[in-house]
């Protein structure tokens, strides 16, 4: 009996074992079959990359962040744009965003030179069908980069794709065929393992046995840029998978994944005040922002008093000030330096007479920030360019600077010879009278249709008609004249008298009644 007890009790507790280790086991086959929920956000990244761009980019993406998305969805468009922005944007994904969240090019139209970098930045490039993606040789606006110059750009853009290349599991060949035009580039099978690999034309394998060298594929020929079609790039390992849609993209990366997406992704485009600052960064409407900066001062100090030319000039200065500024290309140091040349030059104009040291300094106050502006640097930083893609960018802005000098050579030239003989627009500038006999001289000048304009000479006395603040008007005679004061500000009613005339400018300063 007690045996029977023995084996009784033995067989329960295998029993128990056995349905623990069985019980054990099935939550763990569920968890396992279950699938992660994870959110996406979609980035737009179209048309010109740009320093805006570059700006726009990280502040979506921080936000994308912010918002909990596991997956960031960069759609790419684009015929490329400036190689600093995509340099910018490019170590931006590999060194700060690809440990945070999955990175996904997708090339819903093309991804030509610049669009290329950023793309392989990326852990995923996913191509929508005819689509393509490559193109990438490094251009100067208004030369030819040849010899050293374009191989120096061409080798640290090759590296920053061979960089993207190993982080991302890309070829690394085929990659720097889209930036240099002599290299071959041939597809060979490994006997060994199955797989095809790429060798560049002056690399190529010796063992025959280890490679299928007769039956080797000329992918790029020396004598083009790698560009490929979605369906080459899926078959060469560039990318992913070519899909029909963004819904295709997600799909695909659900099934690989093992993940579910919540919902529809959010898709974060670029604001309007973005693209604005990017607009305004252009060096077409940069140079037309400088012509108009010129030619509103130069009014305003052809017809003195605070008017419409002053105030367009004004808001000209401040817009290059804070579009350079938004896009890190001016900071605070190159602004006060640009500010404090402006102050220099309106007190050699408006308080100290003729044109001296304040004048001088001024303008090269304003000179030096303004080139300061067109490289990037620190505060701490002389604002020279270090590098050629640097120059590059120095040159567009200088570009832009000389194209708004010369428009505002142009008007200026335009506005003296024409303007004053358009009836409602000759009041926006002061014409020399003509001297009257007796040795006066000419001066700007405005007088009753029926009176008779007089020359007016140092010593001619007359008042204040409105405010000098240094400048205003003053009425010698039946003249109004445009007056500056002489260091002071006068009121209305005031008696003065004239100590200095240069030109156009009438130096008054107050007498006794």
């Amino acid at each position: 009996m007690k045996d029977r007890l023995r084996v009784i009790g033995f067989l329960s507790a295998c029993a128990l074992v056995f349905w623990g280790v069985c019980g054990a086991g099935e939550p763990n086959e569920a968890s396992e079959g279950q699938t992660r929920t994870v959110e996406a956000a979609v980035i737009t990244c179209h048309d010109m990359i740009d320093d805006g761009l570059v700006q726009s980019i990280k502040r979506r993406t921080a936000t994308a962040l912010e918002q909990g998305a596991g997956y960031l969805i960069y759609d790419i468009d684009t015929f490329g744009g400036g190689l600093f922005a995509a340099y910018d944007i490019s170590d931006y994904f590999l060194h700060e965003i690809n440990a945070k969240a999955n990175t996904v090019a997708y090339v819903s139209k093309k991804a030509i030179s610049a669009g290329a970098l950023i793309s392989v930045a990326c852990e995923d490039i996913i191509m929508k069908e005819k689509t393509r993606i490559g193109d990438c040789a490094p251009m100067a606006l208004g030369s030819k980069l040849e010899g050293v110059e374009r191989e120096k750009i061409e080798t640290d853009t090759r590296t920053a794709f061979e960089t993207s290349a190993e982080h991302n599991g890309y070829p690394a060949v085929l990659l720097k065929a889209m930036v240099t035009q002599q290299i071959e580039v041939y597809r060979i099978k490994n006997s060994g393992t199955g797989e095809f690999e790429f060798f560049e034309g002056d690399r190529l394998p010796k063992d025959a046995n280890a490679y299928d060298l007769e039956n080797k594929e000329l992918i790029v020929s020396s004598d083009e840029l790698a560009t490929l079609t979605a369906s080459e790039a899926v078959e060469y390992g560039v990318a992913r998978a070519q899909v029909k849609d963004l819904q295709g993209v997600l799909d695909f990366l659900a099934d690989r994944d093992g993940v579910t997406f919540i919902g529809e992704p959010a898709v974060l485009r670029t604001n309007w005040s973005e693209e604005m600052v990017r607009w305004l960064n252009s060096p077409a409407v940069m140079a037309v922002l400088v012509m108009l900066a010129m030619l509103g001062a130069y009014i305003e100090l052809s017809s003195p008093g605070v008017g419409l030319p002053g105030l367009v000039a004004l808001v000209c200065v401040v817009t290059i000030i804070g579009s350079k500024y938004l896009v890190d290309m001016a900071n605070w140091l190159e602004v006060l330096i640009l500010i404090v040349g402006v102050l220099l030059l309106m007190t050699e104009v408006f308080i100290l007479p003729g044109f001296g040291l304040a004048g001088f300094l001024g303008i090269m106050c304003i000179l030096a920030g303004l080139f300061g502006m067109l490289s990037p640097n620190l505060p701490n930083e002389v604002p020279w360019p270090d590098s050629e893609l640097e120059w590059d960018l120095f040159a567009d802005g200088v570009l832009g600077l000389l194209g708004g000098l010369a428009g505002f050579v142009l008007l200026v030239w335009l506005i003296t010879r024409y303007l004053p003989k358009i009836p409602f627009l000759r009041g926006l500038i002061l014409v020399p009278t003509v001297a009257a006999g007796g040795g006066g001289i000419g001066v700007s000048m405005t007088s009753p249709p029926t009176s008779q304009s007089k020359g007016l000479q140092v010593a001619d006395t007359g008042e204040i008609v409105s405010a000098l603040r240094p400048a205003g008007k003053a009425r010698f005679g039946e003249a109004i004249v445009d007056v500056i004061a002489e260091a002071e500000f006068l009121d209305k009613g005031t008696p003065v008298e004239i100590i200095e005339i240069h030109g156009n400018r009438v130096v008054v300063r107050a007498v006794e009644s």
